[in-house]
């Protein structure tokens, strides 16, 4: 399936979401405006449901008659998330990506989302509110940054190094306990892992170069569908464990992404295969 939009609309429009809903709260949150969803580091805050109420008011102006996904509005019904298979066209939008950062005061977090069309994702956006620029991606139109008065530069995957070279995240606080040691063991092998506690960043460290993996077990779709396709079109591999592709309807079945197939493999048999 094919659909026409405005992508430049969609980004701007995380933009103000920043400007009008969140920018104005980083710092400023009362003791009641920030709630525990599922755990003491599952959060949400007052910034972020006002943040996706924003977007999804403005959504109909850039994609008629889209479902909306939100990270929130699944908080509120969860029935709701399964419908993302079945849409012929659908927003999934994650208001504020790396809300402990933002609870705690920290600047990095981000505004994602991502259009699909026909079960395959075709859009994505991650906008960073600190530096009010974005990436973003159409399907085989490349991986762009843009924005903050400065000229839009083409985003590339790193190229492939040996394994004891490669740096990246890893977010291993899904795994079971036993797969965790493994997991953090075999990281001994490569350069160096990392966690930024927000994929939306992670996503836009990985496109544009500056590291040579990301990996992640659990499969929201508002963490992952833009980033993916962004890294993707910046040339490098994703797939989930199993070597499948990572698609719309996917909630589980990890991820891992690297600068090609078969630094990918490699990462995968040397790191991320615990039995």
């Amino acid at each position: 399936m094919t659909t026409s939009f405005d992508i430049n609309a969609l980004a701007f429009l995380l933009s103000q979401a920043a400007e009008v809903e969140i920018r104005p709260r980083f710092r400023a949150l009362a003791d009641g405006d920030v709630r525990i969803k599922t755990s003491a580091i599952d959060l949400v805050t007052e910034a972020d449901e006002a943040a996706e109420r924003f977007i999804k008011a403005g959504m109909d102006a850039v994609l008629p008659g889209a479902l909306f996904v939100g990270e929130e509005s699944v908080a509120a019904d969860p029935a709701l998330l399964p419908k993302l298979a079945e849409a012929d066209l659908a927003v999934v939008v994650d208001p504020i990506d790396g809300t402990f950062n933002f609870a705690a005061g920290v600047p990095l977090f981000g505004v994602m989302a991502s259009v699909i069309a026909g079960g395959e994702t075709i859009a994505g956006v991650i906008y960073d509110p600190m530096g009010d620029d974005f990436v973003l991606a159409e399907k085989g139109a490349g991986a762009w940054q843009t924005g903050g008065n400065r000229p839009a530069v083409r985003l590339k995957a790193a190229a492939p190094v040996a394994l004891e070279d490669m740096t990246g995240m890893a977010s291993t606080g899904f795994l079971s306990p036993e797969k965790r040691a493994g997991v953090m063991a075999n990281l001994a092998k490569v350069a160096f892992a990392s966690n930024y506690r927000c994929a939306a960043h992670e996503y836009r460290t990985f496109a544009a170069g500056h590291v040579h993996y990301l990996m992640y077990n659990k499969l929201m779709p508002w963490d992952h569908l833009a980033g993916t396709l962004i890294s993707q079109e910046a040339g490098a591999f994703a797939a989930r464990f199993d070597g499948s592709a990572y698609e719309p309807r996917h909630v589980e079945g990890g991820l891992l992404l690297a600068p090609d197939r078969e630094s990918w493999e490699m990462m995968r048999r040397e790191v991320f295969v615990v039995d």
